[in-house]
């Protein structure tokens, strides 16, 4: 299994331009490492990380749109994977980061913690699926993995990452709306 803070600095190495969709403990680990207008967080939508991205990937098919998700966000939200496969939008990949457990509520276990989701997405449609349970294949992959037409899907299997009270207060300034919004406007 892998550290979701290694696989994030590994990810912040591909990132350019990319419009990047996140929420809660993942989200607040990628403000700390790389706090850019490109960053949208989904303001208190536990489960609707990837139905944002595929709002902005249909609305802004010149912009690829990565999600950073959850497992327990991706369960309150399962049937995301078959509408993103049947919108088939070309410039999504949405990643999950799995640990078993709804860490942004305590850490309390999934009902079920080896939950195929790789497999789900595969079911769902998805052309383009991928599994990393190794930082070393992460880390070769994953900036070919980005470049892939979507919609791209990949489960990360992580450990469990710290329960200490975040503070969510900073991501979801209404300034970050407006910086990412300008920088849309200007063509970025």
């Amino acid at each position: 299994m892998m550290n979701r803070t290694a696989c994030l600095e590994i990810l912040k190495k591909t990132i350019t331009d990319e419009i990047v969709i996140s929420s809660y403990s993942t989200a607040s680990e990628w403000i700390e490492m790389n706090d850019r207008p490109l960053n949208y967080f989904s303001h208190g939508a536990m489960g609707l990380c990837s139905s944002h991205g595929l709002g902005m990937a249909l609305a802004l098919p010149h912009k690829r749109i990565i999600v950073l998700d959850g497992d327990g966000s991706l369960l309150m939200n399962l049937g995301t994977l078959v509408t993103l496969a049947a919108a088939a939008p070309k410039n999504l990949v949405h990643l999950v980061f799995q640990n078993g457990t709804y860490e942004a509520n305590g850490g309390h276990p999934l009902p079920k913690r080896d939950v195929d989701f790789a497999g789900m997405a595969r079911s769902a449609g998805f052309k383009r699926v991928h599994s990393f349970e190794d930082s070393r294949n992460f880390e070769q992959q994953i900036g070919a993995v980005l470049k892939e037409e979507g919609p791209v899907f990949a489960d990360i299997l992580i450990e469990q990452g710290p329960l200490g009270p975040r503070s969510y207060e900073e991501m979801y300034r209404p300034e970050r709306r407006r910086k990412l919004k300008e920088v849309l406007q200007a063509g970025g």
